[in-house]
């Protein structure tokens, strides 16, 4: 007991980091539209994310059919926004991607504003490596040191944060936040303090995470922009709850929830209420704590944030221990740990057995106590180490990357010194020269091109239109015969169904067995996927663990009972022993043309709720998408899983 008590301090400590995850951000665009109408769209977002995308649906519809490209591809990018500060990750990724078919170039504002929207809502490890790659290529597109450089090294940091390489993020973001001093790059300068700010949190970094927010907030109060205040409130709240300063804390979170309140963010009130409910424990206002808890549980539970809901029954047993309730203590962390802590990021685990652990103990359950309490060190120490390891290598990293704007600086100098010595040389070289090396060069250009060219073309008609993993088509391809084949079936009167596919548990499958599993896995779905459907169905790779099955001439009935047979056939893909207990299955959502839309991004918006549908029952279900529209909640991007 005198080491169960002893720990309880440093448990708070790490319980709290759960918090400072992931970094989000603190408006809506890294880039200005230079049209005032689009400019005042896009502030609106950050006010009134529903407002600003009922608009821009309206101008869409308006625009759509004889607006110039480019125009439409602007719109795009708002819609976008506005469903990632709403939390829709599918849609915002669908939204971006309508709008970079519009505007292609890499060194088009525009293109860079799409890019930064669908990458800022990628969060499985393939889709931040892609998201990277190509962040990377469009900036090999854009002059260093620009405004669009700027935006794009703030993308590529947050994206380096969800790879868990801090060491990266710290110098990709230290470097956009030096570039955006000039007075109108001021949006990404706020930008890159906000994300800068959650990844000096997550390293331990309070005093600079505090100071880049405070950034924040000026800004936020200047605009008047009340979504984005709200989130950089409860991100100040979340710095001094972890600073042990609990009682300021409680004041942020005050206002934090009351500005929530203000715009109907009703998951915001419940995650200001959950980080109340922690301050208020450590200062043993146990009773307020408990009332704050509760509050935030019924918002989680409707909601059916199952993550949120366990943390919160969590907070609620730390409170029944404090006030002497071993017995509901306990049933309240058993049922938090119904799965080992599988389903639960693990450096939160490691407090519910600690928790476990003393009411076992104050219930005389002393073998059980100890076994809690011997995993409760084993995770408590692997998360302290890793913790460790990440805080370190940020330092490093920053160290580096300020000791490389000074070495940059210096060349600098010595490159203007040296520049009028290079002039000077460059007009004595003889005419003849120079053309006999251009032209030299020019041929040697020309062959190597020709040579490349042959060599490479059928591996490029390949690439663009095949995953290169699984061998099914890929994303663009999908959409192209989908969107074929909803014109054949509008044109003929005859069915159409599409369904999204998306593989049970596939992180933890990947983080439990490995990525050589993981591709296993995908493969052999691409396998069970082919034997399930007819030759002129296409099963295509949508992104990650998500596919879309395009089913023409094909009935409601008839599309169930495909997915069923691919359901059952998932049954035979085997997992190695790291496997133990687990199985791979599928969910699906299916909707059909005309009676579930006549567009493909309607289809596939009715199909993604049906899926959505069929993973809150269970998984391991197919669910025919609803006849009402889609409804949405928003949820904070600061507290995503």
């Amino acid at each position: 007991m005198g080491l169960l008590n002893a720990t309880v301090r440093c448990l708070a400590a790490v319980l709290a980091c759960v918090w400072v995850l992931l970094p989000a951000f603190a408006s809506a665009t890294c880039l200005p539209s230079p049209d005032p109408r689009l400019r005042e769209l896009q502030n609106l977002v950050d006010r009134d994310a529903t407002r600003a995308l009922q608009e821009v649906h309206a101008r869409i519809d308006a625009a759509t059919g004889h607006a110039p490209p480019a125009a439409l591809a602007a719109l795009h990018a708002i819609e976008a926004q506005s469903y990632s500060i709403l939390e829709l990750d599918a849609q915002a990724r669908d939204s971006a991607n309508a709008g970079l078919a519009l505007a292609p170039q890499a060194s088009d504002p525009v293109h860079v504003d799409l890019l930064t929207a669908y990458a800022e809502n990628v969060y499985d490890a393939s889709g931040i490596a892609a998201a990277l790659r190509m962040v990377e290529g469009a900036r090999a597109a854009q002059v260093r040191g620009t405004l669009a450089d700027s935006c794009l090294l703030i993308t590529q940091g947050l994206l380096q944060y969800r790879q868990d390489r801090a060491d990266l993020a710290v110098a990709s973001l230290i470097q956009a936040y030096r570039d955006s001093t000039a007075s109108d790059r001021a949006a990404a300068r706020i930008l890159a303090a906000s994300v800068l700010s959650s990844v000096m949190r997550g390293t331990g970094d309070y005093p600079q995470a505090l100071a880049l927010n405070q950034e924040v907030i000026d800004w936020d109060t200047r605009r008047g922009a009340t979504l984005s205040l709200s989130v950089s409130r409860y991100l100040r709240g979340k710095i001094l709850n972890l600073m042990g300063r609990n009682s300021e804390a409680i004041d942020q979170l005050g206002q934090a929830r009351a500005l929530s309140l203000e715009v109907g963010d009703t998951e915001g009130v419940a995650y200001a209420d959950v980080l109340d409910c922690t301050a208020r424990i450590e200062l043993k206002q146990l009773d307020r704590a408990a009332g704050s808890c509760d509050d935030a549980l019924g918002i989680f539970a409707a909601s059916n944030s199952a993550d949120e809901v366990k943390e919160t029954e969590g907070l609620l047993a730390r409170i029944d221990l404090a006030q002497g309730h071993a017995q509901g203590a306990l049933a309240r962390l058993n049922g938090v740990l119904d799965h080992q802590g599988e389903d639960l990021l693990p450096i939160r685990v490691a407090s519910l057995y600690e928790s476990r652990a003393r009411a076992n103990a104050a219930l005389h359950n002393y073998r059980d106590a100890y076994g809690d309490l011997n995993e409760y060190v084993r995770r408590y120490v692997a998360a302290n180490d890793a913790e460790k390891t990440k805080t370190a290598a940020a330092l490093r990293a920053r160290f580096e990357t300020d000791r490389e704007i000074e070495r940059n600086s210096r060349l600098k100098r010595e490159l203007g010194a040296s520049r009028e010595e290079a002039h000077r040389q460059a007009r004595e070289l003889k005419w003849n020269a120079i053309a006999a090396t251009l032209g030299t060069v020019v041929i040697l250009l020309l062959i190597y091109f020709l040579i490349v060219n042959r060599s490479y073309r059928h591996q490029l008609i390949k690439l663009a239109s095949q995953d290169g993993l699984t061998g099914l088509a890929n994303r663009r391809r999908t959409a192209e015969f989908a969107s074929a084949a909803l014109a054949e079936a509008t044109a003929t009167s005859r069915p159409l169904s599409i369904a999204i596919i998306d593989l049970d548990h596939f992180k933890v499958i990947n983080d439990r067995c490995g990525h050589a599993t993981g591709d296993h896995v995908l493969t052999e779905f691409a396998r069970v996927g082919r034997e399930s459907i007819r030759p002129a169905d296409v099963l295509g790779r949508w992104g990650g663990e998500e596919f879309l099955l395009v089913m023409p001439d094909t009935t409601l009935e008839a599309s169930i009972a495909t997915l069923e047979r691919m359901r059952t056939l998932m049954f035979g893909i085997n997992l190695p022993a790291s496997g133990a207990g687990m199985r791979v299955s599928l969910s699906a959502g299916v909707a059909i043309s005309p009676r579930h839309g006549r567009s493909l991004d309607e289809m596939v918006a009715r199909a993604d709720s049906a899926l959505y549908v069929a993973k809150n029952e269970g998984r391991d279900l197919v669910r025919v998408a609803d006849d009402n529209h889609l409804s949405t909640t928003s949820i904070r991007r600061v507290v995503r899983r």
